[in-house]
């Protein structure tokens, strides 16, 4: 049996009435007639996801749904039952979540992050918004400023807690923020700030250490540029006002300019900053 919840990229074997059957070379799935390419032949590849119709048989589709298997994603609930939830995830069957997956219990209308499995009892996809299983809670083998890829978990008064590669937990304290709209479930990437002794970890939304510097130095330049030479901050600007026009920390701002001062392409004056013609 294929398996559930991926994209498969399968050969044409026929067409039917009802639509083409798509194989591996070992097992068959459906195409129905509503997703046919409008031209094919047979043993043209198409790639496909696959997972249970409505009468719990496995089936292809060409839409795109909003989660794969094993990823994350922020979901809005279509409806509830006596049996659980069921999140729009982009194709026609809606995706289920048990009550006993539920981290609370979830309400029509509102969007929850949740996880997507395969139950091997039942052979189906489902959500949990119990993400904490899904996720390592081992000690981290990454390396202090590693890029990372970041799912965002939910926002809280210390920071934003983040998936890092969908594995392990982490905190972006909230004034190393320098992002206007941050919505869970949103994807991003970061890089390890520090793993603290007791396994939790720390991560930045910006690079760390020398290459951030130059990295915040060009973008004071691209901003100095395109705001005719000029920008009125200095060491004694407010961290709000810094936060607002460059979208990063005083001490990153003081460090770029220092690094531009430098390398003689400004001039700092009592006003404001200036670039150097």
């Amino acid at each position: 049996m294929l398996t559930l919840g991926v994209y498969h990229t399968l050969k044409i074997d026929r067409s039917t009435q009802v639509g083409l059957f798509l194989t591996n070379g070992t097992d068959d799935v459906l195409l129905p007639l509503k997703y046919v390419p409008k031209t094919f032949e047979i043993g043209d590849e198409l790639t496909v996801f696959v997972y249970l119709d409505h009468e719990e048989r496995p089936v292809a589709t060409t839409l795109k749904p909003y989660i794969t298997l094993d990823d994350f994603a922020f979901l809005r609930v279509n409806y509830t039952n006596k049996f659980g939830a069921f999140l729009d995830w982009g194709l026609e069957k809606d995706l289920f979540v048990p009550f006993k997956e539920q981290a609370r219990e979830m309400e029509q209308g509102k969007r929850y992050l949740v996880h997507l499995y395969l139950d091997k009892k039942t052979n189906r996809l489902v959500a949990s918004s119990k993400l904490n299983q899904f996720l390592n809670l081992e000690t981290a083998s990454f390396q202090i400023g590693e890029e990372v890829h970041l799912i965002i978990s939910h926002v809280t008064d210390m920071g934003i807690n983040v998936i890092i590669n969908g594995t392990h937990k982490g905190l972006v304290y909230k004034n190393e923020v320098y992002i206007d709209k941050i919505r869970p479930g949103d994807k991003t990437k970061g890089y390890i700030k520090l793993i603290r002794p007791d396994g939790k970890i720390d991560v930045t939304f910006t690079k760390v250490g020398v290459e951030s510097i130059e990295e915040n130095a060009q973008f004071v330049l691209d901003e100095l540029k395109a705001s005719r030479g000029f920008l009125r901050l200095t060491d004694n600007s407010h961290p709000e006002e810094i936060k607002t026009v460059l979208k990063m920390s005083k001490k990153a701002f003081k460090k770029a300019i220092g690094t531009l001062y430098r390398q003689k392409l400004i001039e700092i004056k009592e006003d404001g900053v200036y670039l150097v013609k």
